[in-house]
């Protein structure tokens, strides 16, 4: 038996390249899709509920995608298949999405859009695991967080550069898209289907015999063992859960506050009842997928138990970014809420040059944290560039130059540069190899629940704390950036997992 040889530099750069593609596309939605949104006639308040499609599909569709990759195996490989079918679908959602005749059409696109999006991204993770030695997966992940930073540039920037380069307009009619937003998303429907097909055709993948010859190598020099799965059924826990989730609800009416509410309770009523379901079939001897999957949620390792708490603070912020840039830039530093007046296209097509901006740093950042962790650790390298990233978040407040704004997408980049690699680094190597999918879709979870929540709760928030300013949610993200950074600080990665 012997482990995964190395891979060229080469090589790891063909199997990542798709990453650039998914990206592009990934940043056209979070920087666009509020706008479309506002132009369709969204209300402030409105548009955390309108974009609780993209978390909420990431929650269903990444452990299910996961589970499936696992246990696939094709002419096309293992994961590839599902790089193939998920670019199709994406790049036919890009395609309509600026189209949408109506905000409701919006709001079903989106949900179209992110599960595509989730189809072809979520393998890719665990296409790493399965391609590269556990010397080499800092690197892998290291070069998808390279290209991630890379697309957003050009994908963020492209409605700006549309109308500034190309004399393309960024305005259009009361209820229109401007031409600068349409041509970008067809754009980016082009390059991620050629991004993605490059890796499909220029990457192989390892066979099932030689995936599990590797494996039981890797374990032999560096046993994970994994924890049995309990006796006792779900019953127990899921009453809990079903519980506390009704009573949320009753509470929300009863207090009469905003109906976006009722969707936590609704999740966590929901969860109990999945969880029933899994007790009743394991009783039936039935193995089935969910039986499987929620026993891989209780048993996780204790490394990835830890980890998703960090998760959980480092995404709340960055969903409360994608959400309410556009409207505190336009609002506080351009002074308007007219989203057919020059000012306000002026200041979302700004906000596309700031993203650009801390996606260019953030691929920048993905090259030298590597030194920084060398100098530190993984968890302190971590922290300080979490810390970089609320610095940027409440800069926001105190820079009123709109043409500054740039400077704290610095921060902001390093943070997501880190976000990226960082968490992953620390967590492949405690994943049982034959659950690296699910578990890599699994862990998307704890991305997926803070941007639930962002969308169920910023909404209240600023309206009723902030007068509907929506600068302060981007400071109330600055602030989960630094309770991630001090946890962060607690991950052990050298305990045997349980």
């Amino acid at each position: 038996m012997q482990t995964k040889p190395n891979l060229s530099f080469w090589q790891i750069w063909n199997m990542c390249f798709g990453f650039f593609g998914i990206q592009f596309g990934f940043a056209l939605q979070n920087g666009n899709v509020s706008r479309i949104f506002q132009t369709l006639g969204a209300d402030m308040d409105q548009i955390p509920i309108l974009w609780i499609a993209a978390p909420l599909t990431g929650l269903l569709v990444q452990p299910i995608i996961g589970h499936f990759s696992d246990k696939t195996w094709t002419k096309l490989g293992r994961r590839r298949p599902f790089f193939l079918y998920g670019a199709l679908a994406t790049t036919a959602a890009l395609f309509f999405m600026p189209n949408s005749p109506s905000l409701w059409i919006a709001a079903g696109m989106l949900w179209l859009l992110d599960a595509a999006i989730n189809v072809t991204m979520e393998p890719f993770r665990a296409f790493v695991g399965d391609n590269l030695n556990k010397q080499q997966r800092p690197t892998g992940f290291a070069m998808q967080s390279f290209f991630i930073g890379v697309g957003a540039v050009v994908a963020s920037a492209l409605p700006w550069m549309m109308s500034n380069w190309f004399g393309v307009s960024n305005t259009a009619a009361e209820g229109l898209i401007p031409d600068s937003v349409v041509f970008s998303f067809y754009a980016g429907g082009a390059v991620l289907f050629l991004s993605v097909g490059w890796t499909i055709i220029s990457s192989k993948e390892y066979s099932p015999e030689q995936l599990a010859a590797f494996d039981a190598a890797e374990q032999a020099a560096q046993p994970v063992a994994e924890r049995a799965t309990p006796a006792a059924n779900y019953w127990r826990s899921g009453a809990v859960a079903v519980v506390v989730g009704v009573a949320a609800m009753i509470a929300v009416a009863s207090a009469q506050l905003d109906k976006q509410l009722y969707l936590l309770g609704a999740l966590i009523a929901s969860f109990g009842v999945l969880q029933w379901l899994a007790s009743w079939f394991k009783q039936q001897q039935n193995r089935n997928m969910l039986v499987q999957l929620v026993d891989d949620l209780f048993t996780m390792p204790s490394t990835m138990r830890q980890l998703a708490i960090v998760q959980f603070f480092s995404w709340f912020p960055l969903f409360a970014m994608w959400i309410y840039t556009t409207a505190a830039v336009t609002s506080y530093h351009y002074g308007t809420t007219d989203t057919t007046s020059v000012a306000y296209n002026d200041g979302a097509d700004w906000v596309g040059v700031l993203f650009a901006v801390y996606n260019g740093f953030a691929a920048i950042a993905a090259l030298l944290i590597p030194l920084l962790v060398k100098a530190t650790s993984t968890q302190k390298a971590h922290a300080i560039n979490l810390c970089c990233g609320a610095l940027g978040l409440f800069a926001f407040f105190f820079i009123k130059d709109p043409a500054l704004l740039w400077i704290p997408m610095i921060g902001i980049g390093i943070a997501w540069a880190s976000i990226l690699s960082l968490p992953y680094a620390m967590l492949s190597n405690c994943l049982p190899a034959n659950k690296m999918g699910v578990y890599m879709g699994m862990f998307n979870i704890f991305i997926v629940l803070p941007q639930l929540l962002a969308a169920a709760i910023l909404g209240s928030l600023v309206g009723y704390f902030f007068q509907g300013q929506a600068i302060y949610a981007l400071a109330i993200g600055g602030v989960s950036y630094i309770i991630a950074a001090l946890y962060v600080l607690r991950v052990k990665t050298d305990l045997v997992q349980e």
